[in-house]
């Protein structure tokens, strides 16, 4: 992607156990504040850590917002896909990650009496968010689960003979 080297200059890899855990640890968070009256999830981001912080605190009603801005590590013009028709007063709003922020000014327009939790936040998005678990730099990108797949590595002996 042009441009990404000097955007993204680290990588940082999440297993499906440390989003669950993280996950976990952000419905911990959350279970204190108040009876929440249901959940918004950002699609699709959200979903995992929303299904998460459903069953940990006990929440059935589920909706989403659907937004488009993302295309691999090129975040592009904002579509949105699915809107919900409230304020979100007594809602969690739930994503995976806040970035730049432009999601999440978005969504605080559409529902802004919800409350904004992520998993993950970065500095210039921070502010927009209530609640977050892990804070990671504005360069780093966050490898989620559902973007990687496990695959054959060479044993080191295979390609030190296969160079030389």
């Amino acid at each position: 992607m042009p441009g990404d080297e000097q955007r993204y200059k680290k990588t940082f890899p999440i297993s499906w156990e440390q989003l669950h855990r993280d996950s976990k640890a952000l419905a911990w968070r959350l279970v204190d504040m108040r009876n929440w009256e249901g959940i918004v999830a950002i699609t699709r981001g959200g979903l995992v850590p929303a299904s998460i912080i459903a069953r940990e605190l006990e929440i059935r009603l589920v909706d989403t917002v659907c937004i488009s801005s993302y295309e691999y590590k090129d975040q592009g013009d904002i579509k949105i896909l699915k809107s919900v028709d409230m304020d979100g007063d007594g809602w969690l709003l739930i994503d995976d990650l806040v970035d730049t922020g432009q999601t999440a000014r978005i969504v605080r327009n559409m529902l802004p009496k919800a409350h904004f939790a992520t998993v993950y936040a970065k500095p210039e998005g921070r502010p927009l968010v209530d609640t977050f678990i892990t804070e990671v730099s504005q360069d780093t990108w966050i490898l989620f689960p559902w973007d990687t797949e496990s695959q054959f590595v060479q044993p080191i002996i295979d390609m030190q003979q296969d160079t030389g």
